[in-house]
């Protein structure tokens, strides 16, 4: 058990020397984030694919047939295979009701004509029930629509094999999901809370006011305040049948969940904003009182926004969260580029033998210009949709990103500093910008490879490999090191990523007859972050690698049992101090896990 334990925390922190350093045994439950496939959106997605129609040739068909991922495809096969004996006369009904809701809506593809179903799964109770929903009146009208559809998916769950195969299914999905999906989720909920220096609050307290009877009188009560605390969950669910490249987002009361596939990358996508908003909307209704006091100015400017288009939202608290979830998607995601591409220019500049800094100093302002550009543009966006105070939000954590801010603690200041008359215009002062990010954007299409970021050839090829690492082909993962390693022996950044590779091939052996395998492996993933750290005695390495190689060799050392040269590389670690994207938290805390155990 100790040696599978400890191959498990090399697992979790090795995800690269440009990925957000993920804590040693980072739980994503302890952040309210949770993993695991829903049976009821399995069961009404599943209920849609027995629907059939007749082609032009006579032939049956599919009447939705959704583009899904590569595990989706498998799974629809083995469920069309499962399905193949359901009763004729539930087939044709569940066709009917199908073929009529997609007549009804002509000019939806079928990925948009799935998502009010994925909806309409989360107001069913669980299986096997599957009730409807006590009260309707606030459904939603799409959602609605397609209610009628619970009757026919509660007798396909009586009536077909998927009740007894439910089970087997829910295996499958977390097997797919627990390679890419999961060290994407983690990724994604580090970077986003490491930006924001906050946890989400998981429970939220409220508060309200009850009366009870005073003695035997009719008349008299008292009041008295009650408290009560509820759970709030962010749930990613992998769905086989959820169409390729399209995720649908639930908030439900405190529950919030994002449905997609499982060899879904959560790094740049929807998922993000899912999240954030699971952390930010609690911190908004935590400082209700503040936000009463900029109310007018921001219902305002609301009011205004309203008469060109009526479509957004009059609700403030609703814009509030909205804009500062936008802001924080983008200004995230420009900050990360930023610092990328700076880790990656200091290490060109120190791999050339001329005086290079200027050109690269140059390319590196350009590109972080274009950033800039592209984040004024993504937000302009954003306001167009509505989130009308993105600007302001957008201001307001430029000024705060490099202060350790927490989030929670300062968006009351943020509340209180708004002066809606500056707000005034504030679209129409960025045009310039926009012109220039719509121009780069247009030609990255044209050229996508051309960017700082992957300029060098290395570090394209590296992100190319890192993908292959998280769908776990390890195989093809070293072998392809190898082959870039045999072009540039002296980079330490495949030296690690070999290394990073072996060791999690090592995690996977856990028989008595693998022993010699798994040994194998962490030898091989020792030499490897040596080199690392051998390259580093003769040329300018980036102190994030090194941080994270002395780790890395460190838990190697730990697995033998050898604590003295841990502690030594420990401490290395720590000596580097808290360097962005290293790994300074999981060296103190395996040292102060050694010195308890002594």
């Amino acid at each position: 058990m100790k040696k599978t334990f400890l191959l498990l925390f090399i697992y979790i922190f090795a995800s690269g020397a440009y990925a957000q350093s993920v804590p040693t045994g980072f739980d994503l439950s302890n952040y309210g984030v949770r993993i695991e496939p829903d049976k009821r959106v399995m069961i009404v997605l599943a209920a849609l694919e027995a629907a059939r129609t007749s082609n032009a040739a006579g032939e049956q068909v599919p009447v939705i047939n959704t583009p899904l991922s590569f595990e989706g495809k498998k799974f629809r096969e083995l469920l069309q295979s499962d399905l193949a004996a359901l009763n004729g006369e539930l087939r044709q009904r569940i066709s009917t009701f199908v073929i009529q809701h997609k007549k009804r809506n002509p000019d939806k593809t079928d990925a948009e004509l799935v998502a009010p179903f994925i909806a309409m799964a989360y107001a069913l109770s669980t299986a096997p029930d599957l009730a409807d929903p006590v009260v309707t009146s606030d459904l939603p009208g799409n959602l609605l629509d397609v209610l009628d559809f619970a009757p026919l998916v509660r007798d396909f769950y009586r009536r077909s094999s998927i009740s007894g195969n439910i089970n087997e299914y829910v295996k499958i999905y977390q097997k797919a999901s627990d390679g890419r999906l999961r060290n994407s989720a983690r990724e994604m909920v580090g970077e986003l809370l490491d930006y924001l220096h906050t946890k989400p609050q998981i429970y939220y307290t409220e508060k309200f006011k009850t009366e009870i009877q005073k003695g035997k009188s009719n008349i008299a009560k008292l009041k008295q305040v009650e408290t009560q605390e509820r759970e709030r969950r962010f749930y990613i669910v992998p769905e086989m049948l959820a169409p390729a490249g399209n995720i649908s987002f639930l908030n439900i009361r405190d529950d919030y969940y994002v449905v997609l596939p499982p060899d879904s990358d959560l790094s740049f996508s929807e998922v993000r904003r899912g999240f954030l908003q699971f952390v930010i909307d609690p911190i908004v209704l935590g400082i209700s009182k503040d936000i009463e006091v900029t109310r007018p100015g921001i219902k305002q400017l609301l009011d205004e926004r309203r008469k060109t288009d009526p479509t957004v939202s009059p609700d403030v608290y609703l814009t509030i969260s909205r804009s500062l979830v936008a802001a924080i998607d983008a200004k995230q995601n420009e900050n990360l580029k930023s610092r990328i591409a700076t880790d990656q220019s200091r290490e060109k500049i120190a791999r050339m033998k001329s005086d290079p800094e200027k050109k690269v100093f140059n390319e590196l302002q350009k590109f972080k210009s274009e950033q800039a550009d592209e984040t004024i543009l993504q937000v302009s966006e954003d306001y167009n949709k509505g989130a009308i105070l993105v600007f302001y939000f957008a201001e307001q954590l430029s000024g705060l990103e490099e202060s350790g801010f927490d989030i929670g603690a300062s968006l009351r200041e943020m509340i209180l500093s708004f002066d809606p008359a500056k707000e005034a215009n504030r679209y129409a002062r960025y045009s310039e910008e926009r012109k220039r990010a719509v121009a780069v954007r247009a030609g990255r299409k044209s050229n996508p490879n051309k960017n700082l970021i992957t300029e060098n050839p290395v570090t394209a090829r590296l992100f190319e490999i890192k993908k292959t690492i998280n769908e776990k082909k390890y195989i093809q993962a070293d072998t392809e090191l190898k082959q870039l390693l045999e072009k540039d022996p002296g980079e330490p950044r495949i030296y690690y990523n070999i290394g990073r590779v072996a060791s999690l091939s090592a995690e996977s052996f856990t028989t008595e007859a693998d022993v010699e395998k798994q040994k194998a492996k962490l030898l091989e993933a020792k030499a490897a972050y040596e080199n690392v750290l051998r390259i580093a005695q003769k040329q300018k390495v980036d102190a994030a690698l090194i941080s994270l190689t002395n780790v890395a060799l460190a838990k190697i050392y730990e697995f033998y049992d050898e604590k003295g040269y841990a502690m030594a590389l420990y401490d290395k670690a720590i000596q580097i101090g808290n360097v962005t994207d290293g790994a300074y938290n999981d060296a103190m805390a395996a040292k102060q896990r050694l010195l308890k155990d002594q």
